[in-house]
């Protein structure tokens, strides 16, 4: 089996192989705690930043500073809140605690749940701009992908013992 791994800072992507062969050494084991170590901090600067730009364009919708077209209130009323909570997972992630994965988990569940009582409300006729659902599905994808880096993270730190 052959390692890929992104390295970020060269933008480059590597194998590593010496001498044509696999090399399963501890210089590999080190690459790939490196690479889960460096894109593990970007998974939580890009959650504190989701979260604050989310907290941002909700408040300001929901104090008419911006005008958003059709609101589904419950929908906005829900991601800006929600916000609050991704700056809260991020953080947590950041410091390596425990609970930011069931946090992370229960962000995607309950984001999955308004997603369909929104799909209810369109099916019943209600007003929705096509924007909300590109917004709903980004944010499922955003957070399924969190929940499953923020296991792997706080999985390999809990058996590194760190």
């Amino acid at each position: 089996m052959c390692y890929w791994v992104f390295d970020p800072q060269v933008l480059i992507v590597q194998s590593f192989f010496r001498n044509g062969r696999k090399h399963h050494g501890a210089n590999s084991s080190r690459r790939r705690h490196y690479f889960w170590k460096r894109f593990g901090a970007g998974v939580c600067r890009v959650t504190i930043a989701f979260g604050l730009l989310t907290v941002a364009s909700g408040g300001a919708t929901l104090l008419g500073g911006l005008e958003m077209g059709t609101v589904v209130r419950f929908v906005l009323l829900f991601n800006t809140l929600a916000g609050l909570l991704y700056v809260v997972a991020g953080l947590g992630l950041w410091r390596g605690r425990q609970w930011a994965w069931p946090l992370s988990l229960a962000i995607f569940a309950a984001t999955l749940l308004v997603f369909a009582a929104f799909g209810l409300h369109v099916a019943q006729g209600g007003g929705f701009e096509m924007r909300t659902v590109y917004a709903m599905a980004v944010r499922s994808a955003v957070w399924g992908g969190i929940s499953l880096v923020a296991r792997q993270l706080l999985t390999r730190q809990a058996l590194s013992g760190r």
